[in-house]
């Protein structure tokens, strides 16, 4: 829930994001895998259509699966991580329901993945631009309908807000609501957005993060969208998502 994903250059590795944050004067370390406000903007489940077996599938499955290094998704470029990917466990929610909020590392989750593989998709030229972070994580035994249950209930049990603990620092998270769902949520077996609205460090400006998490058979996709700064990109660029969903059912057709 991404966590989820859902968040990315900036919340991978984290003392580098800390360092862009406070020449900016914003919430240290990156905003808020892998949400719903009141009900969430979901979608119910459906018998999955997506064949995978009882032990999820392999990192080298999600890797042919995922984004390659370079390639082009709706004008930003696709990238691997050279540190440590994002929502790892160096952020825990409170209260602890709100987990999936943040992160769904292993870790720090009550759902430990088999394999995940992490991407990030922005303009490398601009520092303070868009950035989404992309997680593909696979489960074994049905695990992967367990964690959008466990991020619907995040979404609705803490619409109020929440606190995100982290390595150095800490952000609060003022509110959850639901987002706009991408045009082709119904080709996934389950469907979430949220869109956060997160305090800097002096309570003062107000950010705007966004996640998207889609569920095929035992995999789910997690997309979160932020941007250094208070402009409000209303949700994670769909074009981002698109590309790599198709390229995900290519993979496991």
């Amino acid at each position: 829930m991404s966590g989820v994903y859902g968040a990315g250059g900036r919340r991978g590795g984290v003392a580098a994001a800390c360092a862009v944050v406070a020449l900016v004067g914003l919430t240290g370390c990156g905003g808020g895998d892998d949400g719903d406000g009141k009900g969430g903007a979901a979608r119910s489940p459906v018998p999955s259509r997506t064949a995978a077996t009882a032990e999820g599938l392999t990192e080298e499955q999600l890797t042919a699966a995922a984004f390659t290094d370079g390639e082009r998704a709706g004008g930003l470029t696709a990238s691997e991580y050279t540190l440590d990917g994002p929502l790892g466990d160096a952020y825990t929610a409170d209260p602890a329901v709100c987990q999936p909020l943040v992160s769904l590392a292993g870790d720090v989750s009550d759902h430990d993945p088999v394999a995940q593989v992490q991407r990030k998709a922005d303009k490398p030229e601009e520092m303070l631009g868009v950035t989404v972070d992309v997680t593909l994580r696979s489960y074994a035994d049905g695990e992967a309908a367990k964690v959008m249950e466990s991020l619907d209930r995040a979404g609705r049990e803490c619409a109020g807000g929440l606190t995100e603990e982290r390595a150095v620092a800490r952000a609060t998270y003022e509110k959850v609501e639901p987002a706009a769902l991408p045009a082709f949520a119904d080709e996934a077996d389950e469907a979430k957005a949220y869109r956060f609205t997160v305090l800097d460090v002096k309570g003062k400006l107000k950010l705007y993060e966004y996640l998207t998490v889609l569920r095929s058979g035992s995999t789910t996709l997690a997309f979160r969208g932020e941007i250094l700064g208070t402009q409000d990109i209303g949700g994670v660029p769909e074009a981002v998502i698109a590309a790599q969903w198709r390229k995900f059912r290519a993979a496991r057709a």
